[in-house]
C-alpha cells in the first residue's frame, strides 16, 4: 500500500483522461456557437429599416423575419437535446453548426422577402438544434459545486449575447452602408461557423460515457411538443394577424401540451421519455424554468421597443441605437462574471438581488425618458439606468441558469437544458407581443407621442420581470 496516492494529486493526474484535458477548448467552442445563434435573436431588430428598403419587405415579411427565427429555434431545442443526450453531443453540434452556417449566408444573399424568411426559419431550427448540446456539455464534463463557473460564463454569454446584438448590428450595418449592410449581420456568422464546426468535430466528446446510443427518440412526444409549443407561439410572433379568432390558437397549444404530459407520464412506465417530468417536481428546475420563462417575457422585450424608440421615433441611425443599450450589456457582462463565482455561496437570493435591480433600473429609465431635457440625446441620459439594470440582468440569468440545472442528471442535461430554453423562447414572444402591443396602441392614443410610447411598455416590462422578483422571494420565504 506504500504506492498509495495521496488525496491531492487525483485533481491534477499527470495523465488526466482525453475529455478533462480538453474541456475548457471544448466549452470554449460550445460558447462560441451559443453567442453567436443567441446573438441572432436581437441582431436583426436594428436592420430591419435597411430590409425593409432594400427587398421591399411587407410588415408581414419583416415579422417572420424577426420571430420566424424564435419560433423554429423553440420547436427543435428539447427533440434536438434529447438526440444529443441518446447518440453524443458532438454529431448533433456539428449538424447544427454546419446549418446554421450554411442558412446564414443565404439569408445574406437573399434576393427576396421569401428567400430571407425561409432561411430565418432553417437558421432559427439550426440555431435551437445547437444550444441544448452547450448546456448538456458542461453537464457532462463537470461535476457538483465545479459545474457553477461554466453556467456563470454560459449565462453571461446568453444575456450579453442578447444586449450586445443591436450594437453590433449598426456596427455592421454602418460598415456596410445603409444599402447592403444589412446582409453583413448574416455573413458574420460564416467564418465564425466554419471555425466552430472544426474545431467541434476535434474537441467535443463523441458521446455521454457510459450511455448508450440506440435510445428511441420518442416520437408521438416529438410531435405533441411541437404541435403545443407552434400553437402558442404562432399566434404571439405573428402580430399583423388582426382577427381576434388566433388566440384560440393559444388554448390549443395549452391542451396538446397538456397531451404531451400525459404521454409522457404513460411513456416514461415503458421507455425514456423525451422530457422526464419528474424535473419539474425537483424544486431547483421547476422554480428556475419559472423565473427563466417569465423574466424573458420582459428582459427580452426591452430591446425591441428601445431599439424602435429611438430609431424610428426620434430618427437616430442604427449605430447610435445599439450604442445607447451599451451600458446594459457592459453591466451584464461585469455582473454575470462575479455572479458565476458567488451563486453557490448565496444560491436564490442572489437571483432575487438581481431581479430587484433590473426592476430598478428600469422604472429609472421610464423616470429617465420623461424628463430629458431639451437638446439632450436620449442615450446620454439612459445610460447610468440601463447600466443599472444590466448589473441586475447579470445576477439573474447567469445564476438563475446554473441553479436550475444543478440537480439535472447528465443523462437528462440535453433535453432538460432544451426545455428551459423553450420556456424562455415562449416567454421572450409572448413579452414582445404583449410589451409591442402596449406601445404601439400607446403611440396611437397618444397621436404619435413616442415617447409616452416607450415609457407605458417599458413599465410592463418592468412588472413582468417583477412577477419573477416574487416567485423568487416566495421561494425564500419558505426556505
Amino acid at each position: 500500500m506504500g504506492d498509495r496516492r495521496s488525496p491531492g494529486p487525483p485533481a491534477h493526474p499527470a495523465n488526466p483522461p482525453p475529455e478533462r484535458q480538453r474541456r475548457w477548448p471544448a466549452l470554449g467552442v460550445g460558447l462560441v456557437a451559443a453567442f453567436m445563434t443567441l446573438l441572432d435573436v436581437s441582431i436583426v431588430n436594428v436592420a430591419v429599416p435597411s430590409m425593409e428598403r432594400a427587398l421591399g419587405a411587407t410588415p408581414s415579411d419583416l415579422q417572420w423575419v424577426l420571430s420566424g427565427y424564435a419560433l423554429t429555434f423553440g420547436l427543435v431545442l428539447v427533440p434536438a437535446g434529447r438526440f444529443g443526450d441518446a447518440h453524443g453531443r458532438r454529431t448533433a453540434f456539428v449538424v447544427g453548426i454546419a446549418l446554421f452556417t450554411i442558412t446564414s449566408a443565404a439569408a445574406g444573399l437573399a434576393p427576396s422577402p421569401g428567400w430571407l424568411v425561409a432561411a430565418r426559419l432553417l437558421q432559427g431550427a439550426a440555431a435551437g438544434v445547437v444550444n441544448p448540446q452547450v448546456t448538456g456539455l458542461i453537464q457532462e464534463l463537470f461535476q457538483g459545486p465545479e459545474r457553477a463557473r461554466p453556467f456563470g460564463i454560459l449565462g453571461a454569454t446568453i444575456g450579453i449575447s442578447t444586449a450586445v446584438g443591436p450594437l453590433l448590428g449598426g456596427v455592421l450595418i454602418h460598415l456596410g452602408g445603409v444599402e447592403h449592410g444589412w446582409r453583413w449581420v448574416f455573413f458574420v456568422n460564416v467564418p465564425v461557423g466554419v471555425l466552430a464546426v472544426v474545431l467541434g468535430w476535434r474537441l467535443l466528446p463523441h458521446r455521454p460515457a457510459g450511455r448508450a446510443d440506440h435510445r428511441r427518440l420518442d416520437p408521438v412526444g416529438v410531435l405533441l411538443l411541437g404541435t403545443g409549443v407552434l400553437l402558442v407561439l404562432l399566434p404571439l410572433v405573428q402580430e399583423h394577424w388582426r382577427d381576434p379568432a388566433k388566440w384560440l390558437l393559444v388554448p390549443a397549444g395549452l391542451i396538446a401540451l397538456g397531451a404531451f404530459a400525459a404521454w409522457e407520464r404513460r411513456y416514461a412506465r415503458r421507455q425514456e421519455p423525451l422530457f422526464d417530468l419528474r424535473l419539474l417536481g425537483v424544486r431547483s428546475y421547476g422554480l428556475g424554468a419559472l423565473i427563466a420563462l417569465v423574466y424573458f417575457g420582459g428582459f427580452t422585450a426591452i430591446f425591441f421597443i428601445f431599439t424602435l424608440y429611438l430609431q424610428n421615433g426620434l430618427g437616430y441611425s442604427a449605430l447610435v441605437a445599439g450604442l445607447a443599450i451599451t451600458p446594459f450589456a457592459l453591466g451584464s457582462a461585469a455582473a454575470s462574471a462575479v455572479g458565476g463565482r458567488i451563486v453557490n455561496r448565496y444560491g436564490r437570493p442572489l437571483v432575487a438581488i438581481g431581479l430587484l435591480t433590473v426592476v430598478v433600473g428600469l422604472l429609472a429609465v421610464v423616470l429617465a425618458v420623461g424628463r430629458v431635457p431639451a437638446g439632450v440625446p436620449v442615450p446620454w441620459w439612459t445610460a447610468a439606468p440601463l447600466l443599472l439594470a444590466g448589473l441586475g440582468s447579470g445576477l439573474v440569468i447567469a445564476p438563475n441558469q446554473t441553479l436550475t440545472l444543478a440537480q439535472v442528471p447528465v443523462g437528462q442535461a440535453g433535453s432538460g437544458a432544451g426545455m428551459l430554453q423553450t420556456g424562455q423562447r415562449i416567454g421572450a414572444a409572448a413579452g414582445i407581443a404583449a410589451v409591442g402591443t402596449v406601445f404601439f396602441s400607446s403611440l396611437a392614443a397618444s397621436g404619435g407621442d413616442w415617447s409616452i410610447a416607450f415609457r407605458r411598455s417599458l413599465l410592463l416590462a418592468s412588472g413582468v420581470i417583477a412577477l419573477a422578483l416574487i416567485a423568487a422571494l416566495a421561494d425564500i420565504v419558505r426556505r
